[in-house]
């Protein structure tokens, strides 16, 4: 089994409806987000996947949340824009736009501040 591992990072605001405490004023982060996907075979070029085309797609993911009021984005329109909440929507759409029987993510990662991150997998 092979992993690949890339960074990526967006800015946006949220505030946490139904929590007590400073997070529920509005306020920002800068977020990371480290995707890892695994494959079982490497292709004819000897790569799981081109960085080029998994930094791509998950662009394709985070972009949409970039310099946004997360409130008003979907799904946090709905759900708290948390790191937990985050992680399983970055990765749910990635697996949606990666998943191929060979190629699939394994974790999606998303850090909060320098000492704060939330993780999901399946």
């Amino acid at each position: 089994m092979y992993e690949l591992t890339i960074t990526s990072y967006f800015s946006s605001a949220h505030n946490l409806r139904g929590y007590h405490g400073a997070c529920e004023n509005l306020h920002g982060h800068n977020w990371k987000v480290e995707v890892e996907i695994r494959a079982a075979s490497l292709d004819k070029v000897g790569m799981a996947l081109d960085f080029k085309s998994l930094r791509e797609r998950a662009r394709a993911v985070i972009d949409p949340l970039d310099h946004k009021y997360l409130n008003e984005v979907p799904p946090f329109d709905k759900e708290n824009a948390t790191a937990e909440n985050i992680a399983r929507h970055i990765y749910m759409e990635l697996k949606k736009r990666l998943d191929d029987g060979n190629v699939s993510v394994s974790r999606v990662r998303v850090w909060e501040s320098e000492n704060a991150a939330a993780a999901y997998y399946e």
